[in-house]
């Protein structure tokens, strides 16, 4: 009787371990961004389906935004990470923010999924124009990052030096509460539109936008191609005009390390199930297979590309 019992114990046991193995995959951690921003909220939307759809285990974690994602992929902090398609670029091949040594490459594409928009934003109605921004304090982003050469590129675009600003340096975050205090005139914020820290500015003070031009656009695409033109419509914030602006591409990446079948799983549950993000979060109405497989700087991760093979997709690989 005590060997049958204790048989039937290890078989329980035994059990556990199976079920538990085939309803939760270990552990994987995804930095995003600020938890006012559209990677935090998108990232959490996104995890939450994948944990749902495919039994994963992605924790969703705060950061500094690109850099910090990539230097944290770099680092095995990271599995998951939301990143711009410029400082992606840059990482890649060793310039700007990763000159000096701190290249990175030990990580792939999953795939481009939304665009994320250039919005000068600012609480005073007399500021019209970039030019508009000389003399001003203006926030221009954390000092090296991404959207501290995004503000660069555009200021250089109208012959405008950072010399010739008042340049305070930034997250969104803190430059949304500095516009609500009055200490800066305008900031440059580079997130997905509507972002919620400018939707929750707009909730306390009248918020406008800067708009570009397009001749000192296509004078920024000749010196860096990976802008986009875009136009924020009115209806995304409620002005009385739509803005013309410049987007740069928000990159999910992974890890090199990251199981083919998890980094497959993920993508599956992202363009199988695109109504359901559609209903979710604004950003997943700009989920197509299309953009997602444009990315041609840094290779995709063998796991999306068997995905995007399966869809009629070829994709460069590691």
């Amino acid at each position: 009787m005590k060997k049958k019992l204790s048989v039937l114990i290890l078989f329980v046991g035994l059990l556990t371990l199976v079920l538990a193995g085939c309803t939760l995959k270990g552990e994987t951690r995804f930095y995003t961004g600020g938890d006012q921003g559209t990677y935090y909220s998108f990232g959490q939307v996104i995890a939450d389906h994948a944990n749902d759809e495919m039994k994963m285990n992605i924790l969703v974690e705060t950061s500094g935004g690109s850099q910090d994602n990539l230097e944290n992929i770099e680092s095995g902090k990271a599995q998951i990470a939301w990143t711009q398609s410029d400082v992606m670029a840059y990482a890649y091949s060793g310039t700007r923010l990763f000159a000096n040594g701190d290249q990175i490459t030990n990580f792939s594409v999953l795939g481009s999924l939304y665009s994320e928009e250039v919005q000068i934003v600012t609480c005073d109605p007399t500021i019209q124009t970039v030019d508009d921004l000389k003399g001003k304090t203006v926030s221009i982003g954390e000092s090296g990052s991404g959207v501290y050469y995004n503000a660069m590129d555009i200021l250089e675009a109208y012959d405008i030096s950072e010399s010739q600003i008042n340049p305070v340096y930034q997250g969104f975050g803190e430059s949304t509460d500095s516009l609500a205090d009055g200490t800066i005139d305008a900031a440059f914020v580079v997130a997905g539109a509507p972002t919620q820290a400018i939707t929750a500015l707009a909730e306390t003070t009248d918020v406008y936008f800067i708009p570009l031009d397009e001749e000192h656009i296509e004078e920024l695409q000749e010196i860096s191609p990976y802008y986009g033109m875009c136009v924020i419509g009115s209806d995304v914030y409620g002005t009385d005009e739509d803005i013309l602006s410049v987007d740069v591409d928000a990159i999910l990446i992974a890890s090199d390390d990251l199981s083919d079948d998890d980094a497959y799983d993920l993508v599956a549950s992202i363009f199988d199930d695109v109504s359901v993000l559609e209903e979710a979060h604004e950003k997943g109405m700009e989920l197509n297979l299309v953009d997602a497989t444009s990315v041609t700087t840094v290779p995709y991760h063998p796991g999306a590309a068997k995905y995007y093979e399966e869809q009629g997709y070829s994709v460069p690989s590691k």
